[in-house]
């Protein structure tokens, strides 16, 4: 696998630690509202929504990063990779269009250089 391919990756594990770090830890404050553009009754109405929505995104870089270390490489890295850019494909059409380039299209990039560097 070259060092693009695992940046890419790599980028896509960052990406949802901070998914997970915003919707678990920082969804109610002041700069996870400004974040996602909540009022202050919505961010504590939704919080446990969130919190979960978050330890999902966790799993998710997880999924990635064992993809990466252990043996079975290629198989579950383009399982969690598909799994994030369906993700990413439904937030845009449901929730905001921008979700497509912040989430999906990352993903979309790891994927495509890894298919091509694994041929």
């Amino acid at each position: 696998m070259s060092i693009l391919t695992i940046s890419a990756i790599s980028l896509v594990i960052f990406l949802h630690i901070l998914f997970l770090v915003l919707e678990m830890f920082f969804w109610n404050t002041a700069f996870g509202r400004k974040t996602f553009g909540l009022s202050e009754g919505y961010a504590r109405q939704s919080a446990t929504l969130a919190a979960n929505q978050g330890l999902y995104n966790g799993f998710l870089a997880a999924g990635l990063l064992w993809g990466l270390v252990s043996s079975v490489g290629a198989e579950a890295l383009i399982f969690f990779l598909c799994c994030i850019i369906i993700a990413g494909i439904y937030g845009a059409i449901t929730v905001r269009p921008s979700i497509f380039w912040i989430q999906a299209l990352p993903a979309a990039t790891a994927l495509a250089l890894l298919i091509y560097t694994s041929w």
